[in-house]
């Protein structure tokens, strides 16, 4: 497996899916953001600190997704086959 940038745009093909794993990117960050604001605030009240301490896991989850997902993509974009190979066998 490499992780090669050539392949975002190799075809339209591959930046199709690599638009597709940004947005995925753009969701986990989003969602690891508000859960970490969330749990911020959440920590200034004795009441709502264990939800808070939730928040702040389930945003380190989706920080730890995120190099899952980016090793997804680099293996789905390294299957598929380039302009001008042959395919058939």
């Amino acid at each position: 497996m490499r992780f090669d940038p050539r392949l975002f745009h190799a075809s339209p093909r591959h930046a199709d899916i690599y638009g597709a794993y940004e947005r995925i990117y753009t969701v986990i960050d989003l969602v690891a953001a508000l859960c970490f604001v969330a749990g911020s605030v959440l920590f200034f009240f004795e009441a709502t600190l264990t939800l808070g301490t939730w928040l702040f896991l389930v945003g380190s989850l989706c920080f730890a997704a995120k190099p899952a997902a980016r090793f997804a993509r680099e293996y789905h974009l390294g299957s598929l086959p380039l302009p001008g190979d042959d395919t058939r066998e």
